[in-house]
């Protein structure tokens, strides 16, 4: 696939459309004008199977390598280790690593673009710990445990073990050890992200862009808690997460399973804030440039929505019932994964290797 030919004002607007933050946007323009190639990663925790709430980064990530930004793909293998996922199992970790690739081929990201590195060949250079360490007396102890909720744990597991503490400093160090301009993550990754910012010129580097995406809410919702005044404690708990799979949909669930999932998740009438199934349209559905969600009302004529404001506005109004709602977003998402579950059939390679993740143990 050929680079996107864009202006500079054209490029901001295409790397941060459908961003929940930019640190900063200022510092990015100023990084565009300057005509150099950008470098930017993404640090993925081989943990499982792909949810819908991963196609959020991955689109993301595929629209900076079709501008023609040199992004990276770490592979955090010795991260999901000290994570414990997978129960801790390196040879797992590294099995789905290989599964996550072929994901973001079935997406559509161009992979003879992207740089894949895997932290297997990252810690066995000295000059990498030698950094974590310069990196980690930069830091405080009440920094490093607020952070830990990069790891999708609350500051409060960070006694855990030890091992949790080295994390943060690990990702920090990621960043400056690869050189980029761009880092990209959603916005669980916000305090890594600012730590980098805050220490790198005190250590020699220059300052990263941060890009944020948003976090998808799983089906459950998020109970009584105001979306808005949300910690990243509180976003631990309620975001779409593989080890809540009835929750959660995945990019390889089957129609049957899609729909159950749908009927079953919360979808107040009325209520867009902390709704998942809205959520699902806003982040998901309507990302898609002149898409058309299909509303069959059972006792109103069908609609044509053609924007998320506009679903927004009928829903608040009453003018679509929830079940209604439920059954369209269910059939979008069916569309949408088709080509998805077709490359994974289509591809033995891809499928064994989907097979085997489908049978590893997911733990938190």
């Amino acid at each position: 696939m050929r680079e996107i030919a864009v202006d500079v004002e054209d490029k901001l607007r295409i790397i941060t459309r459908g961003l929940e933050e930019v640190i900063t946007e200022s510092r990015l323009r100023s990084m565009l004008d300057e005509g150099r190639k950008l470098k930017g990663y993404i640090g993925v925790e081989p943990s499982g199977l792909f949810s819908i709430g991963w196609l959020i980064w991955a689109e993301k990530f595929k629209e900076l390598v079709d501008l023609g930004i040199d992004m990276i793909l770490l592979e955090a293998t010795w991260h999901a280790w000290v994570n414990d996922k997978l129960g801790g199992n390196l040879e797992n970790i590294r099995l789905c690593a290989d599964y996550i690739e072929h994901c973001l081929k079935a997406i559509g990201v161009d992979m003879s673009r992207v740089q894949l590195i895997r932290a297997d060949s990252i810690v066995e250079d000295s000059d990498y710990w030698a950094l974590v360490l310069k990196v980690a007396k930069n830091l405080s102890l009440a920094r490093v445990k607020r952070a830990i909720t990069i790891m999708g744990r609350k500051s409060s597991e960070a006694s855990m073990d030890f091992s949790k503490l080295i994390y943060p400093c690990m990702q920090v160090s990621d960043i400056f050890y690869l050189g980029l301009d761009i880092c990209l993550g959603g916005m669980d990754q916000r305090r890594a992200h600012v730590l980098a910012i805050e220490i790198a010129e005190k250590l020699g580097y220059r300052k990263p862009i941060a890009l944020h995406t948003p976090l998808l809410i799983g089906l459950s919702g998020v109970g009584r808690m105001d979306v808005a005044s949300m910690s990243e404690d509180d976003w631990v708990s309620v975001k779409m997460s593989k080890s809540k799979p009835e929750t959660c949909i995945f990019i390889h669930d089957s129609e049957d399973a899609i729909r159950g999932k749908i009927m079953k998740a919360y979808c107040p009438p009325r209520e867009v804030k902390g709704n998942p199934i809205t959520e699902i349209c806003r982040l998901i559905i309507f990302r898609k440039d002149g898409y058309k969600l299909t509303v069959k009302r059972r006792n109103a004529p069908c609609l044509e929505v053609e924007s998320y404001s506009e679903l927004e506005s009928m829903y608040i109004k009453g003018d679509i019932h929830p079940l209604d709602l439920k059954e369209a977003v269910a059939e979008a998402l069916i569309e949408r994964l088709k080509p998805i579950r077709d490359y994974f059939n289509s591809k033995s390679d891809a499928y064994k290797l989907l097979k085997v993740v489908e049978c590893m143990s997911i733990t938190r």
